[in-house]
């Protein structure tokens, strides 16, 4: 009896010593890591936290319905040095690629693309494993599986062609403002909602049923638009840049363009999951920068500044350009660049950034509206607006920022804001991706 008393004490001072509330009966956290740095994504800067009066200091032009200046307050954060190159982005068309092979070998029965537990069962639910190879040499069968990827019948001009209409990428999130905007809906006794609507991806209006309403999945076509070159302009020869500007190695490192809004996202999302695939890091998500953001970093620290090279000219004292856009009409050549150029061609601003004024403009995370100023918050501002199918277009314009290869100097001002729609894919718009600092 003295023996069970014993190993039952032992036992229980175990369990205490192993307890995340031990601490001698004093408040000591759980946590045995006193301190935590956030690593430096690749590529990447940090812009502190900091303020700004947010709007334009300089020139205007008729009926730009610029909004009034506001002093807004940015938590720091973290920002793509350039704009995202077409090498960059190819990388999430290869993965698509890849992912939509594998999930297509699955679907007909090879299950050695599925991940599985210690003992050999597939995990549930089924998850594709990215590190077993597609070898065509050891299983010819593969290709005829794989056919159905490339364009088909009168469509067809070559064997090997991919059908890059199929490449679709699929994502869900989490809406938390409208999980906050119904939560007084919730009753806690029964676990549902009573009342209370939500948006869902399709931009039609239903009733909130639990928790699932909330959580949002897309499906977003992702390979360019590589005819926006074309369909941008008139008179206009640009069918080499059809041909080849994505694609082509001599391109790398060039901005990529004809990306719509709904596209940018959808890659803001697969760069966080290729992230947590294989670091045990949790971070905050890569989104869209809002517009305050953007033109806080555009400034570089020199607030109240026309340019982000600071200063109210185009020219360095030796009469060189310092960015790419339209100096003069009709010579797009004046500044080194006909088109878009390689990013970073140009000095950086005062943070670290490459090209916020000229070469391709970007797109931010905010819905465009003339008055958005006068009521968004003077901390951390934003203006995100989901707009429904019925919605009429001018609730599904974006805000565009920074000016282009194509754009007089004007465009290119840290205040001046303009828009492009949404679903709307153009040879001059880019974008640049954040996340936000967990250590402010």
């Amino acid at each position: 009896m003295k023996i069970k008393r014993l190993v039952f004490f032992f036992i229980a001072a175990v369990l205490v010593s192993c307890s995340p509330y031990n601490g001698g009966g004093e408040l000591v956290g759980t946590r045995k890591v006193k301190k935590w740095f956030e690593p430096r994504p690749y590529g990447m800067v940090l812009i502190p936290t900091g303020s700004l009066n947010i709007g334009q200091n300089d020139e205007d032009v008729a009926w730009s319905m610029t909004a009034a200046q506001k002093t807004v307050s940015i938590p720091a954060f973290w920002m793509d040095e350039t704009e995202i190159t077409n090498d960059e982005y190819r990388q999430f068309v290869y993965w698509v690629i890849d992912s939509m092979k594998r999930q297509r070998l699955v679907d007909e029965g090879y299950e050695e693309f599925l991940m599985k537990d210690k003992k050999g069962n597939i995990l549930e639910p089924p998850v594709l494993d990215k590190r077993v190879p597609i070898d065509f040499r050891k299983h010819e069968e593969y290709k005829d599986v794989l056919e159905g990827l490339e364009y088909q019948g009168d469509d067809r001009m070559a064997k090997g062609e991919l059908d890059v209409r199929k490449l679709v990428y699929r994502y869900s999130w989490y809406d938390f403002n409208q999980a906050a905007a119904n939560d007084r809906f919730y009753d806690p006794e029964s676990g549902t909602y009573k009342g209370g609507s939500v948006v869902n991806v399709k931009g039609e209006k239903e009733s909130v049923k639990g928790r699932s309403s909330f959580i949002m999945k897309k499906e977003v076509r992702i390979y360019p638009d590589t005819l926006c070159w074309i369909k941008d302009f008139t008179y206009m020869y640009n069918e080499p840049f059809v041909k080849e500007y994505f694609s082509h190695i001599g391109y790398d490192n060039y901005p990529v363009v004809g990306i719509s809004w709904e596209q940018a996202r959808a890659f803001c999302f697969w760069r966080t999951d290729l992230f947590n695939s294989v670091s045990a890091t949790r971070v905050q998500s890569w989104r869209l920068p809002s517009e305050a953001e953007w033109e806080y970093a555009a400034r570089g620290g020199l607030l109240g500044q026309k340019y982000p090279w600071g200063g109210p000219y185009t020219r360095t004292k030796k009469g060189c350009f310092v960015a790419n856009f339209k100096p003069m009409r009709g010579n797009y050549i004046g500044d080194g660049g006909t088109y878009t150029v390689p990013v970073g061609n140009y000095e950086p601003n005062g943070y670290g950034l490459y090209d916020m004024g000229g070469n391709v403009a970007e797109w931010t995370a905010e819905t465009y509206d003339e008055s958005a100023y006068v009521v968004t918050h003077d901390l951390s501002p934003s203006y995100q607006v989901l707009s429904k199918n019925s919605d009429n277009r001018i609730f599904k314009r974006k805000v565009v920022r920074g000016g282009s290869w194509k754009d007089i100097a004007f465009y290119m001002q840290n205040g001046v804001r303009t828009f492009e729609y949404q679903d709307s894919a153009r040879s001059f718009i880019g974008f640049r991706t954040v996340r936000t600092r967990i250590e402010f």
